[in-house]
């Protein structure tokens, strides 16, 4: 138990229990990562700690292996977390949040954004039903989408 609550204090400092798992919680690096690693970026505008549909969001698809498999090798991971509870979160951190809301115009969690390696918008989408290898294909769809 003591073990669990450490790792767990350990996820929340270091931005949410997402940037534990591989999230980048810092725009800026995820931006930088994306073009030199030429990926896509995943942009999650998410309310871990109260929002229903983002919690389900990752539980069915962004802890699944298959997922997880697939962002390793195709996407940059963003977490823009906006929780009830912002006592993990720097100032920093939650101004950035703030203003990539108002940025990509998010009116409601989760949203999530799928951006080129340039950083440009390819696409949005939310909650899809169907677990992480649907997802995994609907994102794929997306990015081919836009080309």
């Amino acid at each position: 138990m003591k073990k669990w609550m450490v790792l767990l204090m350990t996820a929340v400092l270091a931005g949410g229990v997402f940037a534990a798992e591989g999230w980048e919680t810092d725009f800026d690096k995820a931006k930088a990562k994306a073009k030199a690693e030429n990926k896509h970026i995943l942009i999650d505008f998410s309310g871990s700690d109260w929002c229903g549909w983002c919690i389900k969001l990752d539980k069915e698809v962004f802890q699944k292996q298959d997922f997880k498999d697939y962002a390793k090798e195709k996407l940059v991971l963003m977490l823009a977390d906006f929780p009830r509870d912002k006592s993990g979160q720097s100032k920093a951190l939650q101004k950035q949040n703030e203003s990539l809301s108002k940025e990509f115009n998010v009116r409601g969690f989760p949203t999530v954004f799928i951006l080129g390696p340039d950083g440009k918008t390819v696409g949005k989408t939310g909650y899809q039903a169907g677990g992480p290898k649907a997802y995994v294909e609907h994102i794929k769809k997306i990015i081919a989408d836009a080309k």
